[in-house]
């Protein structure tokens, strides 16, 4: 059974308490919708990505992971939303997909988006290892 947090968790909506535990080991999470754009029309949709990766964020660091591999896990999920910015821009379709469509077309059982911004094959490997942990946390079994 999925618990009360979880379900809330994942509906996108975290606890101030969250918000703050958020802020000291993501300090500029909120800055990046901004480092997403290309232009003024991404902020909106890069807000709303955003909310969907707190949830997670929150979740690993309620798992107590080492702080070098939340760190990982944050730094590969903000290279995914760049990414995931950059196709909703070079393709009509998805950019018409509400933005938690996106994130679960694009986040599969086996891996992410390919990151296209020059990553080698083990950053693309470390970059899927985050998006198979992500893919768990939305589909609880």
């Amino acid at each position: 059974m999925v618990t009360r947090r979880r379900r809330v968790e994942n509906e996108g909506i975290v606890p101030s308490d969250g918000a703050a535990l958020l802020l000291k080991a993501c300090p500029d999470l909120e800055e990046w919708p901004m480092r997403w754009r290309y232009d003024s029309a991404d902020l909106a949709p890069g807000a709303a990505l955003l909310e969907e990766f707190k949830p997670f964020l929150l979740d690993m660091l309620h798992s107590e992971l080492a702080k070098k591999t939340f760190n990982r896990h944050r730094d590969n999920l903000w290279l995914v939303g760049g990414e995931m910015i950059r196709r909703r821009r070079d393709d009509p379709k998805i950019e018409r997909l509400p933005i938690a469509e996106l994130v679960r077309l694009m986040i599969e059982e086996e891996g992410g988006p390919l990151i296209s911004s020059g990553s080698s094959e083990s950053l693309q490997d470390e970059v899927d290892a985050t998006c198979r942990k992500f893919y768990r946390f939305l589909n609880p079994k």
